[in-house]
């Protein structure tokens, strides 16, 4: 059953540090993995990318496209592996319906935010997302740049 966010920063796998500086992330929802096994073992290993990894819906469901899950080179030969295949996501119909009502509107999207452990479980981290200007992103620059620099001045002056 997908929940709000919680924290999971031990057990983080993949984190998609690009979509928090594309979009502006609003709601956030945590949403099971179908995976193989294959899938599962390169997870342990790291062999995950989310860069450009966004939620689709087809038939009332949820799924997860642009993911790559790299093979480890052990994998057996009688699997056909395919890292770009799009996994399905296990939301509630609850959440379901909110995703869908969220992208209904006009330049709103669910991407994918991070992928971590919850115990034996692989979790993704979806988030209802709106698309930055340029403008925008230039803005999160100068204030991220801002919040660095008041950190080493802070520093310089307790030393």
């Amino acid at each position: 059953m997908a929940k709000k966010k919680q924290n999971h920063t031990g057990n983080t796998i993949a984190l998609n540090k690009k979509a928090k500086f594309d979009f502006e992330l609003h709601e956030r929802f945590e949403a099971g993995l179908a995976l193989l096994g294959w899938e599962v073992k390169s997870l342990r290993a790291g062999k995950v990318q989310l860069v450009d990894s966004y939620v689709i819906f087809k038939n009332g469901e949820a799924w997860l496209f642009g993911a790559q899950i790299m093979p480890l080179a052990s994998a057996s030969t009688h699997f056909v592996t395919d890292p770009q295949r799009t996994r399905k996501l296990l939301l509630n119909r609850r959440e379901l319906d909110r995703l869908l009502e969220a992208v209904q509107q006009k330049g709103y999207t669910v991407v994918a935010t991070a992928l971590y452990w919850k115990g034996h479980m692989v979790k993704c981290e979806i988030a209802i997302a709106k698309g930055k200007q340029l403008h925008d992103k230039r803005e999160a620059d100068k204030e991220r740049d801002w919040q660095r620099e008041k950190q080493r001045i802070f520093q310089r002056d307790q030393k």
